[in-house]
Order: C-alpha cells, then structure tokens, then sequence
C-alpha cells in the first residue's frame, strides 16, 4: 500500500513537473541566430509592411497584423526571422530560417502556454524542412501532421511558417514563391 502510494505520487510529481517545463524560453534570439548563420554577426534589418503585405498577413494570421515593421536577419538568399503567434491565449516565439524559396529550419523559441509544446520537438519541426508556397493563397505546398492536444500550438507554427516564407520572398526578391500581387 505505502509502495503504490508513492509510486502515484512519484507520477503525480513527474506529471506536474512536465507541464511547468513546458512553459519556458528553449532558445534565445541570439542562439538561434548564431545557429543560423554560425559567424554571421551582421545587426538586424526591417521590413516595413505596406498594404498589400498587411492584408497578406491578415489572410494568413485571420486577424489584423499588429505592427508596421518585421525585423529579420540576411546573408545572402538566406533569412531569418522570429515571429511570434497565438497559440490559444498566449504568444509563442518561432524563429524560421527560409533559404531561397524554402525553410531550412523551424525553433520553437519561446512557449507560454500550458499545453502543446510537443511544437517544439524535432519530429514536429522537421517537417517544415523544405517546405515553400504554392498558389495565391499562401498555402505551404504540402501538409503538415498535427498532434493530438496541440492543435493551437500546430495552427500558429504553420502560420509562422507561411508568413516567413512570404516575408522572405519580399526580402530576397526570389521570383519562384512570390505570390501574385
């Protein structure tokens, strides 16, 4: 009896100790970029929004985009860029590296919410690898897989992840995902 006892709150400790660590900051700006870009320590640059990038962004986001500026990183036809989206009540932080037309890399930066961080595990974010927009509606051109309890948490990553790519399509020039303006 005493055994089972403290197996079950063994459990119940685990159990709760896994939900607070979800919550967290898993990578600073400054890691991701260093990631990025290894030596690269070029500063920031600005994308201004114009009209068409704000209702671009409200197709995308289904809400007015807040902000008349993106910050983001470049070398060459690489970019990065950290973004952030609601999951259900609270914003998580998502850095996105795009190389010409795709994404090379999807972080998890920062999680505030008390469910869905399975985002931020490499079977989730690999599969924005080599993803890139098809047709006018900014759509990415293949699926990604959710997970079960994390739908919120999968909506905003996919999100981000279109919203990067059509940035940097602005940023670069690259004529192959540019959308039809």
């Amino acid at each position: 009896m005493r055994w089972t006892r403290t197996l079950l709150v063994s459990i119940a400790l685990v159990l709760a100790t896994s939900f607070a660590m979800a919550k967290g900051v898993y990578l600073s700006p400054q890691e991701f970029l260093q990631q990025s870009f290894g030596s690269f320590s070029q500063g920031s640059q600005a994308l201004w929004l114009d009209d068409a990038d704000k209702q671009q962004a409200k197709a995308i986001f289904h809400r007015d985009y807040v902000g008349f500026r993106v910050r983001y990183w470049q070398d060459g036809q690489k970019t990065a860029w950290i973004l952030n989206d609601i999951g259900k009540t609270r914003p998580i932080t998502f850095g996105v590296v795009v190389t010409g037309d795709q994404i090379e890399n999807v972080t998890v930066l920062e999680f505030r919410e008390s469910r869905g961080s399975e985002i931020r595990h490499p079977f989730f974010t690999e599969q924005f690898v080599g993803l890139t927009l098809a047709g006018e509606g900014a759509d990415l051109n293949d699926s990604v897989d959710g997970i079960t309890g994390a739908t919120l948490s999968v909506r905003a990553a996919t999100r981000v992840a279109r919203f990067a790519l059509y940035l940097s399509t602005r940023v670069t020039g690259n004529t192959q995902a540019r959308l039809d303006e």
